[in-house]
């Protein structure tokens, strides 16, 4: 033989022998594996997050009660906040039933080559021990469950705000209920669970919601009337009524059942009388001469018909109409301004005696007059009036007396301005102190004939005098005159001043010497 086959022999057998115990190694490997992974979990295995990769039972026993040992539950309520339960203040502990071991004969050991690079998670019934007692004394001690931190849930509702009537919409609150928060944490706790948000079912829930079709009912019909705006047009000023005043008008009993108060709607009318009625009012006149003086009475003015604005009014807020408009009135002015006499009127000088007349802040008219006899009591009504009519010719008759005049203009009850010719062109001075009419406003027939074509009926007649007076005729009562004196109303008066100071010197205490009132208005001594 060659030794060059002898050479390829010995390799062969070289080969030979190489191939048998890399042979003998895997199969020795393999079954050292079979047998090992018969008692050890496979490589890159868990038990519910738990590595045990390479394990015995005991040892995954070991480990998953390690686990359990760290135990903590993290709740957050509905706010965010966050709660946590320690497994150690519980008791808290895992106790093997044997599944660790059973899920070890589970494997197929011999076919551990195709597992072993595998990620297996396995599960198992885990048997957890607790202290039930700990637990509810960890759940009872929860700062969510703090009367502090309870806060009621609130029911959807009706209510008024500063915008008139809203629905507010409930408020859930946080009120836990307790035993089905216990129940949840109990569940957790034994499921190994390590978190959970509370749910809205473990909290209290309002009774009524938003949606409620009482409410809603309601507030559909309070709409109805909060549709509304009225404007009303005051001249230089505006009074609007939208729901923020017709909410006050609205009654929203318990049961929701809504209520339209029409005695607050005639309130708000009688507001707005209270306010734009001008009728008697006193006011600051800018004379002739170019002085002021205060005149109130008389029957000039703006005067709203209560009655029937009222009935307007409710009718168009419970139309839900959007208008601008002016209030009814019973009487108007000349103008709708704060100087609601305007620039065109008649002005009387009672105790200057003559009368102008300005149209359009011009002087067109002026001249001397005689009015009332002051010294038989027949005054001249003062005060704020307007031309009643314009009669030509007219007789003026009175109990004692009948007078025939061409041109006759009244401006208070039956007083007014007329020719007189039995003046005999005398006019003005202090001839109306005793000498004077019954009342009315004397001028020569040339200024009565100028002023009855000229001034329109309606023209504001302002009528004073510059010193006091007591007017008692009945014409001057009759037509609001500023300066009637009623004179029973002041014996009156009178009287029950002198009785109220009587009263007040009865609690007065009386004092002797060395002694004198104290603050609190009992009598004491003077200290010496």
């Amino acid at each position: 033989m060659s030794r060059r086959r002898k050479r390829a022999k010995v390799l062969r057998r070289s080969l030979l022998l190489a191939f048998g115990a890399v042979l003998f190694l895997i199969i020795a490997l393999y079954a050292f594996f079979s047998f090992y992974f018969q008692s050890h979990f496979f490589y890159r295995t868990s038990i519910e997050d738990v590595d045990v990769s390479g394990m015995t039972a005991e040892e995954a026993v070991d480990e998953l009660r390690m686990e359990v040992k760290d135990y903590l539950l993290v709740m957050r309520d509905r706010n965010g906040n966050k709660h946590q339960i320690l497994g150690r203040d519980i008791g808290y502990d895992y106790q093997p039933l044997g599944e660790e071991e059973k899920l070890i004969n589970a494997q197929s050991s011999f076919l551990w080559p195709f597992q072993i690079t595998k990620d297996k998670k396995l599960e198992m019934d885990r048997s957890i021990t607790y202290d039930e007692d700990l637990l509810k004394e960890a759940v009872a001690s929860l700062d969510c469950l703090t009367e502090a931190q309870m806060q009621k849930p609130q029911d959807a509702r009706i209510e008024m705000t500063e915008e008139g009537y809203a629905l507010i919409a409930e408020q859930q609150g946080s009120c836990l209920i307790e035993d089905k928060l216990y129940a949840r944490i109990k569940g957790a706790v034994e499921a190994g669970e390590s978190e959970f948000t509370f749910t809205d079912d473990l909290y209290e829930k309002p009774q009524v919601t938003s949606e409620d079709p009482v409410l809603n009912g309601c507030m559909n019909q309070i709409q109805s009337f909060f549709g509304a705006e009225i404007t009303y047009d005051m001249g230089e000023d505006k009074e609007v009524v939208d729901k923020s005043v017709i909410s006050e008008w609205i009654t929203v009993d318990d049961n929701y059942n809504v209520t339209f108060n029409e005695e607050k709607a005639a309130a708000y009318v009688q507001s707005l009388a209270s306010k734009y009625n001008t009728y008697g009012d006193e006011r600051k006149f800018l004379t002739a001469k170019g002085d002021s003086v205060t005149i109130g009475g008389g029957d000039y003015g703006w005067v709203i018909d209560k009655e029937a604005e009222r009935e307007q009014l409710i009718q168009e807020v419970k139309n839900g109409e959007v208008k601008t408009r002016q209030p009814v009135y019973s009487q108007t002015a000349v103008s709708r301004s704060k100087n609601d006499i305007g620039s065109t009127y008649i002005e009387i000088d009672y105790t200057n005696q003559h009368l102008w007349y300005i149209e359009n802040g011009v002087v067109k008219v002026d001249t001397d007059i005689v009015s009332g006899n002051i010294s038989r009591g027949n005054g001249s009504p003062d005060g704020v009036f307007k031309i009643v009519y314009k009669q030509s010719p007219a007789v003026l008759k009175g109990e004692t007396y009948e007078s025939n005049v061409t041109y006759f203009m009244p401006f208070a009850y039956n007083v007014g301005i007329h020719d007189a010719s039995w003046r005999n062109g005398r006019f003005g001075g202090s001839i109306y102190k005793t000498s004077g009419s019954h009342g009315c406003i004397n001028v020569p027939e040339e200024i009565a004939e100028k002023l009855y074509k000229t001034v329109e009926k309606d023209t504001p007649v302002v009528a004073y005098y510059r010193e006091p007076v007591k007017l008692t005729a009945e014409n001057t009562k009759i037509a609001n005159s500023y300066s009637y004196y009623d004179e029973e109303k002041e014996k009156a008066k009178e009287e029950a001043a002198r009785k109220a100071a009587q009263e007040a010197a009865k609690q007065t205490p009386q004092i002797g010497e060395g002694e004198r009132i104290a603050e609190d208005g009992s009598v004491e001594q003077i200290p010496q």
